[in-house]
């Protein structure tokens, strides 16, 4: 059905966008500055730097946009569940239909919302143990290395150069952050963390930063400075604010001074104090040694007065040793009578006979082993008509076969030894042996080996 003018149609029809540019005229005129008070719902950081998020309160919600330019400028880190006052202007969207505030600064709202925000970061993370007492560490006697994190143009790391410098001088290295603003909560962290990477690291570091408001001390409450602190392998000192200021870092420390100038006393001790402490001790260990030695020579004193005269002690001993002198010659001349006694009572046993007996005994032993050596002696044999048949080179031959195969050899006989050849070399002809009769012992006749004498 095709649209028509009807009667009180005094006005022709919009198209989209131009009541879509009509709305955002006015809404833009009329709301051209607004501060807007709810709680952040759906917080958002995009990769290009912009912010997206809702402000709501109990019976409505607004979407909001933070350009790169305005998000640069935050103090703190927004987050779900804080409750803020939002300043910018009031506009549409009219790809979508909707309107949204254009957000130019974003603050808490009020003290009361901020520390709310504290507080429920502070529950959360120490639900995570990062600020038990058992994980606090103690810090070095005589650091040899002092490491500082805080801005490089205040007044605070000249107060602690001073103070360092008037209690004991010790190497410190600076690592230059701000302690305020957008971003100085990762430059904090960041330092920290680069600290501990060290392979030189630090023996100590102090965290610092001077007095201010809460605003200003929030990059200190920040949770990724918070953790970075919890897992550094590096005592850390706490110094953030003066004695009434508290932040998320001074929980996490291992140690929180009250002021960076007091962090610097607790960092080190006072070096003259070392040396008269040292003096003292000297002096002391002194008075102890002179002390046992008065001591000493005291007992020393009284034992002396206690022992007799040195003539006293000795003259015991000087008559013991005359009496065993006027009876040595006569123990010595009692002995010599004893052993002459001792010696004519075996002297008998002792006579020619008996020593003729057994040289007899041994002399027809002696005889006896040698008539068997003889009798054992290759060469006896051949004085019963054997013949030994030897190689040339003076080995025994045992069989007929080795002696035709060397054709030649030597036969030794009991007077003298002469060689042979071979000329049969026919193999021998088998005959049945007889069996060997022993022969009769024949009495062995005085030769080579026969003694001349049995005498010894």
């Amino acid at each position: 059905m095709l649209a028509q003018s009807r009667p009180g149609d005094n006005s022709p029809p919009f198209t989209v966008s131009e009541l879509s540019g009509a709305l955002k005229r006015t809404v833009e005129g009329a709301f051209g500055h607004v501060r807007v008070r709810g709680e952040i719902s759906g917080w958002k950081r995009h990769a290009s730097g912009h912010c997206y998020l809702t402000l709501k309160d109990n019976d409505a919600c607004m979407d909001g946009v933070m350009w790169r330019g305005s998000a640069a400028g935050l103090a703190f880190q927004p987050e779900d569940g804080a409750e803020v006052i939002a300043s910018g202007k009031l506009t549409t969207y009219p790809g979508r239909s909707k309107y949204q505030i254009v957000i130019e600064r974003l603050e808490l709202a009020g003290e009361g919302a901020l520390m709310a925000l504290l507080d429920k970061r502070r529950r959360a993370l120490a639900a995570e143990g990062l600020f038990d007492e058992a994980k606090k560490r103690p810090l070095p006697f005589l650091p040899r290395v002092i490491g500082v994190v805080t801005s490089p143009t205040g007044a605070v790391i000249r107060d602690i150069l001073h103070r360092l410098a008037d209690r004991c001088p010790t190497r410190v290295i600076v690592w230059p952050v701000p302690v305020q603003g957008e971003g100085a909560a990762a430059r904090v962290a960041g330092a920290i963390r680069g600290f501990g990477a060290m392979a030189d690291r630090p023996d100590l570091l102090i965290v610092a930063r001077g007095g201010g408001s809460v605003e200003d001390l929030w990059a200190f409450n920040e949770e990724e400075v918070v953790r970075a602190a919890a897992e550094c392998p590096i005592p850390i000192i706490s110094a953030v604010g003066h004695e009434t200021d508290t932040t998320l870092i001074d929980h996490a420390a291992d140690r929180r001074a009250p002021t960076p100038t007091a962090a610097a006393e607790i960092a080190v001790p006072v070096r003259a104090e070392l040396i008269a402490a040292l003096d003292e001790l000297g002096a002391r260990s002194w008075r102890c040694l002179a002390r046992g030695a008065d001591r000493a020579r005291e007992r020393l004193a009284l034992i002396i007065c206690r022992l007799p005269e040195p003539a006293a002690l000795l003259a015991g001993p000087r008559q013991r040793l005359d009496e065993v002198g006027d009876r040595l010659p006569r123990a010595l001349a009692a002995r010599a009578g004893h052993a002459r006694a001792d010696l004519a009572g075996v002297a008998p046993r002792l006579r020619r006979e008996l020593l003729d007996q057994r040289l007899e005994r041994a002399k027809e032993h002696l005889s006896s082993m040698w008539r068997l050596a003889e009798l054992a002696h290759p060469e006896r044999p051949l004085h019963r008509g054997f013949v030994r048949v030897t190689a040339r080179d003076g080995r025994t031959i045992m069989q007929a076969g080795q002696a035709r195969e060397l054709g030649a050899f030597n036969l030794r006989f009991a007077d003298g030894e002469m060689g042979v050849t071979v000329d049969d070399t026919s193999p021998p002809t088998p005959r049945r042996l007889e069996p060997k009769r022993r022969p009769s012992y024949v009495a062995p006749q005085r030769g080579l080996f026969d003694a001349e004498d049995d005498s010894c």
